[in-house]
């Protein structure tokens, strides 16, 4: 008669464990980030994050001069897109420089990689302010040499504008897609 007890309470938590929702590829940051807010400018004209409600954002900071990390990440960012195929689905890519990003470079940098990819620029306290929001470091030394530096994290916010994803590692461009799936649902 135990082991009948042993078996159905084994058979019980397995049932339960199957019906719990799978884990995240990508990092949960539900409730550690605030909410998507941001007054900027895409291709010249004033945009905010309420723009955005009612889509999955993709949020990631870099420059359009950059030679390596910014033009990989949005080209895995554009296949992801591909891959997860709706229209709710945005990618904003935040200029760091915008004294070299104009409004039509990086509009025209952002769209060569996917129509959903949109460049955002704002002034330094917009910048600033959006950045330190979400931890993100960039500096830019104009020198001689002009340098550029920047964090490579890219976060996730779901319809309602509410951080819930982040990741700084982008070339599983599959377990991306699974995971915007789920936030589309």
């Amino acid at each position: 008669m135990r082991t009948c007890h042993l078996l159905g309470a084994l058979f019980l938590a397995l049932v339960l464990a199957g019906c719990s929702k799978p884990s995240w590829h990508m990092t949960d940051i539900s409730g550690a980030m605030p909410r998507l807010a941001f007054q900027m400018t895409a291709e010249g004209k004033p945009v905010t994050a309420a723009d955005y409600r009612g889509k999955v954002v993709a949020l990631y900071f870099g420059y359009t001069h950059c030679p390596d990390v910014c033009p990989a990440t949005l080209t895995d960012l554009a296949d992801m897109l591909g891959k997860v195929a709706s229209p709710d689905v945005r990618v904003l890519f935040v200029t760091v420089d915008p004294d070299r990003d104009t409004d039509t470079v990086l509009a025209d940098y952002a769209k060569a990689f996917s129509p959903q990819i949109a460049g955002l620029r704002g002034d330094a306290n917009a910048l600033a302010a959006l950045a330190r929001s979400y931890r993100v470091a960039y500096s830019v030394k104009k020198g001689p040499p002009y340098e550029v530096m920047h964090s490579n994290a890219v976060f996730f916010f779901d319809r309602d504008g509410k951080a819930r994803l982040v990741t700084t590692d982008t070339s599983n461009t599959a377990a991306m897609a699974e995971d915007v799936k789920r936030l589309l649902n």
